[in-house]
């Protein structure tokens, strides 16, 4: 088929409009793709923004309830600590250990180091250390074990008594009692409105 120069001229000329057609799409698509990316990595920023700022609220928030839970702690050992000392001395009294002074909050510092003891209740040859908890655990119960066996190396004064030791909590466990009792310690719970030694008459406690 014979193709005139007119033809020729047409069909380049075609072609040359197609091209930038095709020209002026792939600008077009690539126009869109760019502004996708932006738009992309504008709402990324955004949700890393809304992320961050969430999650700095969320550790503000864990940072308030820890501390108010801490100070719902404290306050409960304290409403613990105010129950168990005007019982301390009568239980024990009745238990056969004749204590007669009482002193709370005591801290002991020295060079090698000190210890703290919610409560001690003393005579001229016994001295109980008590500490009270609002819940008792095993952890509380070592760590109270701990504070027994340093004692006298930290209270010299004490040095010719015999040093008992004894848990107090609102909140006892079966299990954590009976790890207490067996660590040698007396066990103070509360029972209705008032706070009991729950160990038996056979207990004998470890004496320090």
């Amino acid at each position: 088929m014979t193709v005139t120069m007119d033809e020729l001229r047409q069909l380049l000329a075609e072609l040359i409009a197609a091209q930038k057609v095709t020209e002026t799409r792939f600008r077009e698509t690539e126009r869109l793709m760019n502004e996708q990316r932006q738009e992309n990595e504008r709402q990324r920023q955004e949700t890393e923004r809304v992320m961050n700022e969430r999650s700095q609220k969320t550790e503000r928030v864990i940072r308030q309830v820890s501390q108010e839970l801490g100070k719902l702690g404290n306050r409960l050992g304290e409403f613990v600590e105010w129950q168990v000392r005007p019982a301390a001395v009568r239980l024990f009294r009745e238990r056969g250990i004749d204590v007669h002074e009482l002193h709370n909050g005591v801290s002991v510092k020295r060079a090698d180091g000190g210890l703290e003891i919610d409560l001690l209740v003393v005579n001229d040859t016994e001295v109980v250390l008590i500490e009270v908890k609002s819940k008792l655990t095993q952890r509380d119960v070592d760590q109270h074990l701990e504070r027994l066996a340093k004692f006298k190396q930290f209270m010299p004064r004490y040095r010719d008594t015999q040093a008992l030791g004894a848990v107090a909590a609102m909140v006892v466990t079966d299990e954590v009692a009976d790890y207490a009792y067996r660590q040698g310690l007396f066990v103070l719970a509360q029972s209705g409105e008032n706070v009991v030694i729950l160990n038996d008459a056979q207990f004998q406690p470890q004496v320090w």
